[in-house]
């Protein structure tokens, strides 16, 4: 079983920042998979933010580039999400996400809100 935990939303004046975090634990599987970060904001279709992948770099979403950052950290076993310069648009709730042996996870979620 794999649990993922998402932490650090909160509310931000647009221009502000905001880091989230990505815990997993469970099966110790950290080093191999890929994590990816989704929002969903009320009323639209959760969408990609970004993914990185094991012992690669990450990649971006359009809206993401330039802005976002995503990294991971193999000794805690998370993986992180720094979004600067955010935007009202920005305001959705955010989830990671993973899959492994054809089951995905979904931790669940963190809200962050952008006020102009």
């Amino acid at each position: 079983q794999v649990q993922l935990v998402e932490s650090g939303g909160g509310s931000v004046q647009a221009g502000g920042s905001l880091k989230l975090t990505c815990t997993v634990s469970g099966i110790d599987i950290f080093n191999i998979i890929d994590i990816d970060w989704y929002r969903q904001a009320p009323g639209k279709q959760r969408e990609l933010v970004g993914s990185i992948p094991s012992g690669g770099r990450a990649n971006y979403a359009d809206a993401a580039k330039g802005r976002f950052t995503i990294s991971r950290d193999y000794d805690k076993k998370t993986v992180s999400l720094e979004m600067n310069n955010l935007r009202p648009e920005d305001s959705a709730d955010y989830y990671c996400r993973t899959s492994f042996m054809e089951t995905i996870y979904w931790g669940q979620g963190t809200q962050v809100t952008v006020s102009s």
